[in-house]
């Protein structure tokens, strides 16, 4: 089975304190935790707007320096002659000579550039490679450089993408180089530079001790940090024309600045808790109060509902009994508020005198409905006596003395049975035995025009009914169906029915006559007396009403016509037990 939710009323007490508590702390909550996470928002705007701008500055001064060091080689390629010499010599010791020139003049100019690690010049048809480093290069890095550049100067196609596309970013080894290549004919210059060495002035930027600046390829490639950090877990592949939170708990603040002169970014990662940690001690206070408010939430529910909501509680489940007609119930003592004593006893004492007053109002009712129902059951009498007294003087006429004899034994039966009925209930066997005296005195009445078959099982004899319930249904249908024309039958079916777990008895009797018109049976659905030209009938009304004074809404009556013809009646009784 599911779990069912308590139903609660929009309209009770509960749900509006509950509610107007919510209304007012929930907005107050929520207020503070947006001004805290808009604080948060306005540090990271802040301390990402210092930073952009402090990268944005080491950036282009990395530019300028790459872009003094790219004219430097376009002017030697352009304009120098040795460069010249090299390119086209005359001779061998024509390129020697200008091959040592040119080795002077980058000697020279590499002291000039701090940006740029090397110089080389490269001749494609002669596979030489002359090169200029600074001195901080060690011997391995400068053979692993030549070897690489070698490789990929001696290969036209392997230069092809990166001619004229500025700086470009390539692997050598472990380490990250920025490399500028410029073709003039059979020669090849450029530059090379090693990403820690643009770094080491990075190191001068205070991103605490866990931030770091970084250099990562326009792929979202680290190249080269001044602090370790996760970067499998971090994006680069962004933009950085805004600042952005990565990392495994979106807890480090990316900012950065493409470079204009290469492939490449300059990045700062700042862990987020370093950022908030200068935070205001006012977004600290107003973190404690929306916690304390979140915490005190549940415990002012719990406190409002044993002072209120449970004393009320205590009213309404006592009320409700009542509405399902327990007046002798009570609410009983127990510790609360004085407000909540003086209504229990007031509500106890006034109870105490509505549940007396109902039992004398109840004993009034039932010595009424006794007597009204008394007074039913006699309206019957009157009828059936006029009929009878002009059975026996239609016999006395024919002087059938024979029929006349058991028509008085009937007549004196029937009337036995009518002076005992003034009881509420009788036995199904003395309601049937009643029946067929009845019908026999009804046969006589119409010797070959009438029929009837009574089918009743014999565990319901000793069962209690009202008495006259099915002579009057059988008197309606001799009145409107039997002539001297065509015969007509009745048949009366008892048996016990269950619907679910009620049993009760179902009462059946048919007749093979012309049935009820339309307008009968809209009065009779409707609960109204019949009345035609004939005159007023209140045999069903009386059953109906009868029923409804011993059983209330547990019996019910329908009648309709069946097929092909005649009158159908259907009386549920609720089953009791024998008396």
């Amino acid at each position: 089975m599911g779990l069912r939710l308590p139903h609660i009323s929009w309209n009770s007490i509960r749900f509006k304190l509950v509610a107007g508590l919510l209304f007012v702390i929930v907005p107050l909550i929520t207020l503070l935790i947006y001004n805290n996470f808009y604080s948060i928002h306005v540090v990271h705007n802040q301390v990402a707007s210092s930073i952009k701008n402090l990268i944005t500055l080491y950036q282009g001064q990395i530019d300028t320096q790459l872009k003094d060091a790219d004219r430097n080689l376009i002017s030697m390629v352009t304009s120098d002659y040795s460069v010249r010499s090299m390119n086209t010599p005359n001779s061998e010791d024509e390129y020697q000579l200008a091959k040592h020139s040119v080795s002077d003049k980058l000697t020279n100019d590499i002291v000039l550039y701090k940006s740029v690690d090397a110089f080389f010049v490269y001749s494609q048809s002669r596979k030489d490679l002359l090169d200029v480093f600074k001195a901080s290069v060690s011997f391995p890095e400068r053979d692993q450089v030549e070897q690489y550049l070698q490789r990929l100067l001696s290969e036209r196609t392997n230069l092809a993408e990166f001619r004229g596309s500025g700086w470009f970013v390539k692997k050598i080894g472990q380490d990250y180089y920025m490399l500028r290549v410029i073709q003039s004919g059979d020669l090849y210059i450029g530059a090379w530079v090693n990403a820690r060495t643009l770094l080491i002035p990075l190191n001068l930027i205070d991103l605490g001790s866990e931030g770091s600046a970084l250099f990562v390829t326009n792929q979202g490639e680290l190249m080269v940090s001044t602090n370790p950090i996760p970067v499998e877990n971090i994006d680069f592949t962004k933009s950085f024309q805004q600042f952005y939170m990565s990392g495994s708990k979106n807890n480090l603040l990316i900012v950065g600045e493409p470079s204009q002169k290469g492939d490449f970014s300059l990045v700062a990662v700042i862990p987020d808790k370093q950022i908030l940690q200068n935070l205001p001690i006012l977004t600290r206070v107003i973190e404690m109060i929306s916690l304390a408010s979140i915490v005190l939430l549940p415990i002012s529910l719990f406190f409002l509902r044993h002072i209120l909501l449970v004393p009320l509680k205590r009213m309404i489940a006592v009320m409700r009994r009542i509405n399902d007609g327990y007046v002798n119930v009570r609410i009983e003592s127990y510790p609360a508020s004085d407000e909540f004593l003086l209504v229990n006893q007031t509500f106890n004492r006034m109870m105490s005198q509505i549940e007396q007053l109902k039992i004398n109002v109840y004993e009034e009712q039932l010595s009424k409905h006794k007597a009204e129902l008394q007074h039913l059951q006699l309206q019957i009498n009157p009828h059936f006596f006029m009929n009878s007294l002009n059975i026996l003087f239609n016999l006395a006429q024919v002087k059938n003395y024979e029929l006349i004899q058991e028509m008085t034994l009937c007549l004196v039966q029937y009337f036995r049975f009518m002076f005992r009925s003034n009881l509420t209930f009788v036995t199904l066997r003395e309601e049937l035995q009643h029946v067929r005296n009845y019908i026999r005195i009804q046969e006589l009445r119409f010797p070959n025009s009438l029929t009837c078959t009574i089918d009743s099982p014999d565990f319901l004899e000793n069962i209690p009914i009202p008495p006259l319930v099915i002579q009057t249904f059988l008197e309606n249908s001799i009145k409107h169906s039997v002539t001297l024309e065509e015969p007509v039958h009745i048949s009366v079916a008892i048996d016990l029915m269950e619907n679910g777990l009620e049993p009760y008895i179902e009462i059946i009797i048919r007749d093979t006559g012309k049935g009820f018109s339309e307008d009968v049976l809209a009065e009779i659905r409707s609960g109204n007396r019949v009345v035609d030209e004939q005159g007023e009938h209140i045999g069903i009304w009386n059953v109906r009403k009868r029923l409804q004074l011993l059983y209330g809404e547990h019996a019910d009556i329908s009648c309709y016509n069946g097929f092909p013809s005649g009158a159908v009646i259907e009386i549920k009784l609720p089953y009791q037990s024998e008396r």
